[in-house]
Parts: C-alpha cells; sequence; structure tokens
C-alpha cells in the first residue's frame, strides 16, 4: 500500500533531552472516511489509527510529501482517555519541506485510537445516468452512476465514501495550499492569529455539515445503494460500504436503478430555434409518481437507449446533459434531431391589400396576408406527439386554421403552437392563413 502521506513515526521522549527515542511504525488505518465536493475541489478525510503511546512527552511526525493535502487544515484528536491526552500543537520545522510534528503529553501508555483529519485536492466526482425506453417508449428504467476520480497522490484503501451536492465559498484554493513551501509562508514568520481563526472556523463549519458516519463497513452482497439525506443547503450523498480508489485511478459506483418510470416523449419543431429539423425531448418529473421524489437529482450527462427486442438488444436514440434536478421538479431533455419525424412548411400564397394613404397620398397602413401549408410524416413504428410552435414578426395579426391538426393554442403575442399525435407510419396535413397589419393598420384592429 502506498504511504506516501503518512511517513509517520512516534517519538517518545523521556528524561532530558538527550534521553532514549525510541521508533515506532505507524500501523495501518483502521478506518477512512472521504468527503467529495462537487463545487470546488476539496476533500474532507478522516482517518482513525491505533497509536502507540508512552506515559510522558511524545512527538508524531507527519509528511505529506507527494500528496495535495492542505497542512494547515491538519487536526487531530483521541478518541479515548481524551482527558488524559494532550494534543499541544503541531509545529513545522523551519528549513524542512512537507513535515509537521505533532507535541503529545500522554497520560497513558499503550494503543489510544486517534482520529486525524486533514482537507485535500485532487479528488472528485460527477454523476451521469442511463435510460432505456421500453418499446412502446412510456416508461424508462432510468440507471444513476457516479464516478469518483482520485489524482491526490495517495491510495485510499477500504474508504467510506460520501458526496456533497451543493456550492461550498473557500478561502483559498486547497491545491494551492497544498503546494506552498512553507504551510503558513517563510520559516520563523508568525501566523496572523485572525488567519488561524479563519481557517479553523472555516474548517469547523465543512466538518458540521459533514456529520460524522460511525457504522462498521460492510462489503454488501446486492448491488451498492447511496443514502442520501440534507444538510442545510447542501445534500449529502453516502455510497453503501466501502471501496479502494487508488491514487490516478477513477471508480464508476451505482447510485440508484429504477424500473418503469413514466416519460414522455414529444417532438418540437421550431424553425427560428432548431432549423428545419424536428428535435426529440424526454420529459419526467422527480417525484413520487415517477417512482422518484426521494431526494434531488445531480446534473450530468444521460444517454437514452430504446429496448429493441426481447433478447436485450438496445437502439441508442439520444444524450442531454441537465442542470441539478430538485424534488417535484419537471426536466425535459433535448435528444437531439430526428430524421424519422419530418415537418414541411411551405408557403402557398402572399398578398397584400387594405392599404391606407396619408394627406400626402403616400402609403401610412396595409395587411400582409401569407397562406401556409404545414405537412408532417411520422416514419416510425410507434405513435408520436409533435408540437409546430409559429413566431409571427409582429403582435398584431389573425389567423384562420383549417385541416388535420389535435390543438391549437396562443403561446404568446407573436406565437402559436399546433399540437399533433401521429398514428404510426402515418402523415397528417394542415393550412393556416396568417395575416399581419402594418402601420396605421394596427391601430385600425387594435381599437
Amino acid at each position: 500500500m502506498k504511504q506516501t502521506i503518512f511517513l509517520l513515526a512516534v517519538l517518545v521522549i523521556t528524561g532530558v533531552v538527550q534521553g532514549k527515542v525510541d521508533l515506532v511504525t505507524l500501523p495501518k488505518r483502521d478506518m477512512v472516511q472521504l468527503t467529495i465536493y462537487n463545487s470546488a475541489d476539496m476533500t474532507l478525510v478522516r482517518e482513525s489509527r491505533d497509536l502507540t503511546l508512552k506515559n510522558g512527552k511524545n512527538k508524531l511526525q507527519f509528511s505529506w510529501a507527494n500528496t495535495l493535502i492542505d497542512p494547515t487544515s491538519l487536526e487531530m484528536l483521541p478518541k479515548a482517555n481524551a482527558d488524559k491526552i494532550d494534543i499541544a500543537d503541531l509545529t513545522y520545522p523551519p528549513r524542512v519541506r512537507n513535515l509537521g510534528l505533532w507535541n503529545i503529553k500522554s497520560g497513558v501508555s499503550g494503543k489510544v485510537p486517534v482520529e486525524i483529519t486533514y482537507l485535500t485536492s485532487g479528488l472528485s466526482w460527477r454523476a451521469f445516468y442511463m435510460g432505456t425506453l421500453t418499446e412502446d417508449e412510456k416508461t424508462m428504467r432510468l440507471q444513476g452512476y457516479v464516478r469518483v476520480t482520485n489524482n491526490s497522490g495517495e491510495d485510499y484503501e477500504n474508504a467510506q465514501t460520501r458526496l456533497i451536492v451543493g456550492k461550498v465559498h473557500i478561502l483559498d484554493q486547497i491545491a494551492d495550499l497544498a503546494r506552498r513551501r512553507y504551510p503558513y509562508g517563510r520559516p520563523g514568520e508568525p501566523v496572523p492569529v485572525e488567519k488561524l481563526a479563519l481557517l479553523r472556523t472555516a474548517k469547523k463549519r465543512i466538518i458540521h455539515l459533514d456529520a460524522f458516519i460511525t457504522a462498521d463497513a460492510v462489503m454488501p452482497s446486492k448491488p451498492k445503494e447511496i443514502k442520501k439525506e440534507g444538510l442545510s443547503e447542501y445534500f449529502l450523498y453516502t455510497i453503501e460500504g466501502t471501496e479502494t480508489i487508488p491514487t490516478g485511478w477513477s471508480k464508476r459506483l451505482l447510485s440508484f436503478d429504477i424500473n418503469e418510470v413514466p416519460v414522455v416523449n414529444l417532438y418540437k419543431y421550431e424553425q427560428e430555434r432548431y432549423g428545419n429539423s424536428v428535435v426529440r425531448f424526454l420529459s419526467f418529473k422527480n417525484d413520487e409518481e415517477h417512482k422518484l421524489g426521494e431526494t434531488p437529482i445531480p446534473g450530468g450527462m444521460l444517454k437514452v437507449y430504446r429496448s429493441a427486442d426481447d433478447k436485450g438488444h438496445l437502439s441508442y436514440t439520444g444524450q442531454s446533459s441537465f442542470k441539478y434536478i430538485p424534488v417535484d421538479e419537471d426536466v425535459e431533455l433535448n435528444l437531439g434531431a430526428v430524421a424519422n419525424v419530418v415537418v414541411e412548411p411551405t408557403l402557398m400564397d402572399y398578398r397584400t391589400g387594405n392599404y391606407r394613404f396619408d394627406r400626402r397620398g403616400n402609403i401610412s397602413g396595409w395587411d400582409e396576408i401569407q397562406k401556409f401549408k404545414i405537412e408532417v410524416r411520422n416514419t416510425r413504428e410507434i405513435g408520436v406527439k409533435v408540437e409546430i410552435q409559429r413566431n409571427f414578426n409582429t403582435p398584431y395579426w389573425k389567423l384562420e386554421k383549417s385541416g388535420d391538426f389535435d390543438e391549437f393554442e396562443k403561446v404568446d403575442v407573436d406565437t402559436v403552437k399546433f399540437t399533433l399525435i401521429l398514428e404510426p407510419r402515418s402523415a397528417k396535413k394542415f393550412e393556416y392563413v396568417l395575416t399581419t397589419y402594418h402601420g396605421v393598420r394596427r391601430e385600425e384592429t387594435s381599437r
């Protein structure tokens, strides 16, 4: 196991300064817990180890060479005999890089469990998802994953892994603090009291929000689950069991797996926004009715597939990224342009009329009359729902519509929407005559 972080030794000083010094090898970690934030390059690490102390003064050497640990965040607390063990201070010897010395005064001899906490950089996580539509595309199996990446310089074996969603404000970048030549500036330079207080306050707030879980880690036989819980403006995801995450590696972990999430497939055509293509959208809601709603869903990338047959073969449908989805909120995902649903608008006629003239004989108002034919074709083997949005360049208009459409609505002052339901391998046509008013004709029609 890599031990670049903890080149630790227990130096026991007895009697006078020239007395005997015993060197004791630091035991392996009993437990390590990682709490990884996604809004900042920051991870809170908690380690439990049994130190062998002797009655009297002890020195504990700590090295963070080749890692991205912030040495100013180091803390150690005894987990037993706290009234008999005084961790006096942590000093940084001058002209020695990446080394700290804890001065410990112990009233007991033997093994003492301690907890060491620190902030490190280089650990990160991101969420991604896989959706598998049924053949009729009315429901979807939704699988959530997280990928944890370790570039911290240290291996973490059998670590309890927890993920924080939410924006955290930090004074300095952890990586910058880790790469400093000396923790608090030049050797011998006094540390401002205000700086120390600010650092301690910030770390205590992080630890407080990161309420510690002490349950023993057991490898489950079933797929791992992620426990979710709210922490003020943050949200905490705790991965079941433990994971070994070596430095330089990434590991994919299952977050959730939910069958038969109800979804709505919708095809949209809007020339000004999407050009001449029809764009497919997939929507659902993060609530109990859609078999979700227990927790917010972290933002990520969703790749959507469709069951092609009863043998489990899949066909690729599209993908979309999305932002954080709170509970009870709808999400509509853009899966991209398609070729199997076609919308073709055609301008059939254009003319002007109803001219108005001012006192000098100049045109001061007129109407523009445009006749459009819209043809919609569904070449798929399942039925589809299509929305066609038409935008006008003026709020002064009148629309006469006719033909094969299901719904029509005015979206706003210059936009209308036609909704069509098409059977498998079918087509529909409809027409509309758009009259727009210009100049003084706008005033006349608005009276």
